[in-house]
């Protein structure tokens, strides 16, 4: 019980923050700026899933200029500290542990993987003195874009043209207006991302649900999984992330901000599934 009970405080945590940016009207993540994924300062591991919208959501809210993020215990090893009235940011570390589970009608032994969440509290270096802010490095934004459309192996069959962007399930085919189409490239890429991660649900991938009807709840979760595999994509090249699908639809923004304030692990396993999409459009794959 004291398990489950620490893992839907983080659950709370993390949704009422996402809920609170809705409900002022920004997309959390969504941001307004040129820069990479959340990372941690001593590693430079970039933080994965729900954690990258717990972070950014708490970099919006306080304009922090920094993506770079640590422990308590971290900033005092590196001789810096946090600093007084500060106060942290949650996020969740899965361990994975191995149980060998007994089938009552074959008697075949599986092992299992049994995940277990934990919670740490991360300060961003702006919250922080004595520590030094890392070089920033510059990315060929477009670049790094294009490669990951063509590093996608496997990919569905993507035709320009039209004035809709598209997937198309039976046909495994994206459709996409033409790139001088578009306001920005950022804007063309991120619509590009959207899609892509729709089709990483093909029954020849991951097999998500997604043949589901306009407006009904599957339809909302799988799109909301796109946007956030869009996002984290686009975070991915450095670009400046460019509001598209939701921004432009209050409707969509009311939707989600009730199906999220009704069941508290939407935004988390919607995330978990983006972080698969994205991950897979990138070759990485468990």
């Amino acid at each position: 019980m004291k398990k489950y009970t620490q893992k839907q405080n983080i659950y709370d945590t993390i949704t009422q923050s996402i809920i609170t940016q809705l409900d002022a009207g920004v997309v959390p993540w969504h941001k307004p700026w040129a820069g990479g994924m959340p990372s941690n300062y001593i590693s430079n591991t970039a933080y994965r899933g729900v954690n990258v919208l717990s972070l950014e959501v708490k970099q919006i809210a306080a304009g922090y200029d920094s993506n770079n993020w640590l422990t308590f215990a971290q900033a005092k090893n590196s001789g810096g500290y946090i600093k007084a009235g500060e106060k942290g940011t949650g996020i969740i570390f899965w361990k994975f542990f191995n149980k060998e589970v007994k089938d009552d009608t074959s008697g075949e032994v599986r092992v299992d993987s049994i995940p277990m969440a934990k919670g740490y509290t991360v300060f961003n270096l702006c919250q922080c003195s004595g520590l030094k802010p890392k070089d920033t490095i510059e990315i060929d934004c477009i670049g790094a874009a294009d490669s990951i459309i063509s590093g996608y192996n496997g990919a569905p069959q993507i035709d320009h043209g039209g004035d809709r962007a598209f997937y198309v399930p039976s046909s495994d085919r994206v459709q996409i207006p033409l790139r001088n189409s578009f306001e920005t490239s950022e804007a063309y890429y991120s619509t590009m991302f959207h899609e892509l991660t729709h089709s990483t649900g093909h029954e020849s991938r991951l097999d998500r649900s997604i043949k589901n009807n306009f407006g009904d709840s599957l339809y909302s979760q799988e799109e909301l999984v796109a946007e956030l595999g869009a996002a984290f994509l686009m975070g991915m090249t450095g670009g400046e992330l460019i509001a598209k699908t939701i921004d432009n639809s209050a409707a969509y923004i009311e939707t989600w901000r009730r199906r999220i304030s009704e069941d508290n692990s939407l935004i988390v396993k919607a995330a978990s599934a983006a972080q698969k999409a994205a991950d897979y459009i990138q070759g990485e794959k468990d």
